[in-house]
């Protein structure tokens, strides 16, 4: 499912690094996913560094450089777009409502939060949601 995310990292002088994730942003999968295979600084660094991404677990890619059953990253440069990570200066600026993103993830403090924007809510500023718990996918 299409679910509009965007996955970012809190740097050490309150700013924040994102990308735009495509595929299924939900808590229930995206946060998922990114609690158990992004679950340190250095991995959601890296995963972010990679620039905008249709979906940052799959063992599709764009081309056929793919290997069936290994998994991560598609991200929109490996078919040749400039799609580099944004920054914002700090927290409040990475969560403006005119962002079209349906959720907002950031690594902060050594863990991931998940921020409901309510993009179909306009009387309603965002908030911090439960990510379950459990792996969705080894």
């Amino acid at each position: 499912m299409a679910t509009r995310a965007r996955i970012g990292i809190e740097l050490k002088n309150g700013s924040v690094l994102s990308v735009y994730h495509h595929w299924d942003g939900y808590p229930e999968w995206l946060g998922r996913i990114l609690k158990t295979h992004y679950n340190g600084k250095s991995l959601a660094s890296e995963l972010i560094d990679g620039g905008d991404m249709s979906s940052c677990w799959t063992d599709e890619r764009w081309d056929d450089t793919g290997v069936v059953g290994v998994y991560g990253p598609q991200y929109y440069s490996q078919r040749g777009e400039d799609t580099p990570p944004r920054l914002d200066s700090d927290l409040c600026e990475y969560l403006l409502p005119d962002n079209s993103e349906e959720y907002a993830y950031i690594f902060r403090d050594g863990e991931w939060l998940c921020y409901n924007m309510h993009q179909f809510d306009d009387n309603k500023l965002p908030e911090i949601v439960e990510i379950p718990s459990g792996a969705l996918m080894a």
